[in-house]
C-alpha cells in the first residue's frame, strides 16, 4: 500500500454506510392526480379561447376626418408607394365598415387582411368612411383603423384613397405578395 492508501483508510475509520431509503419506480406509469388533470383541462381551454386578433382594442389617438395619412415598412420601394399613393394598383377587394362598432370592425378587418392574403390579393380598399358627421367623435373608425393596419404584418403600406375611390374616408392598402414575387411587379 501506498501513503496514500494508508491516509485515505485513516481518514475513512468511524464512518458509517448510509442506509439507503426507498427509490421512486420509475418504470411503472405516473398516475395522473385530480388536481393535475384540472390544471391539463384549464390549459387547454384557455388555449382554445385565445383570441388570435391581436390587434389593439384600447383607446387610440385620433386623427381628424379628412387628414391625409399614410404608411409604408421599412423597404417598400418609393416608385411602389407613389402608385399606390396615387391610386394606380387595380383594387382586388374591397370593405366597407360604415356604421360598424370598434369590436366588430376589429374583427372584420383582421378577418379580412388575412383572407386575402391567403387569396394573393395584393391592394384592397377600406372604406371606415371620415366620421366628420359624428360631432362627439370624429373620425373613430379611421383612427382605429390606421392604428390597426401596421399591427397585421401582412400590411406593407396604406395611404388615404383618391377622391375617385372615397378619398379622405377610403385606405388603399397594399399587402404582402404570397407567391414572392417582386414588390416592383405592378
Amino acid at each position: 500500500m501506498t501513503d496514500d492508501d494508508d491516509f485515505f483508510l485513516q481518514e475513512m475509520q468511524g464512518i458509517k454506510k448510509i442506509k439507503q431509503v426507498k427509490k421512486a419506480n420509475l418504470s411503472q406509469p405516473h398516475k395522473t392526480t385530480e388536481a393535475q388533470k384540472l390544471r391539463q383541462q384549464a390549459a387547454t381551454q384557455e388555449q382554445a379561447s385565445a383570441d388570435p386578433n391581436h390587434l389593439q382594442h384600447y383607446e387610440v389617438e385620433r386623427v381628424q376626418p379628412h387628414n391625409e395619412l399614410g404608411y409604408r415598412c421599412h423597404g417598400i420601394q418609393d416608385n411602389v408607394f407613389r402608385r399606390l399613393r396615387q391610386g394606380k394598383n387595380p383594387i382586388d377587394a374591397r370593405l366597407d365598415l360604415h356604421r360598424m362598432t370598434i369590436e366588430k370592425a376589429r374583427e372584420v378587418v383582421f378577418s379580412f387582411i388575412n383572407d386575402c392574403v391567403k387569396y394573393d390579393l395584393r391592394t384592397v380598399l377600406i372604406l371606415p368612411g371620415k366620421g366628420d358627421r359624428n360631432i362627439e367623435d370624429p373620425a373613430l373608425l379611421k383612427s382605429y383603423l390606421i392604428h390597426w393596419l401596421p399591427q397585421l404584418s401582412d400590411v406593407l403600406a396604406y395611404h388615404t384613397a383618391q377622391p375617385k375611390d372615397g378619398g379622405a374616408g377610403a385606405f388603399y392598402v397594399l399587402l404582402r405578395n404570397q407567391n414572392k414575387k417582386r414588390l416592383t411587379d405592378y
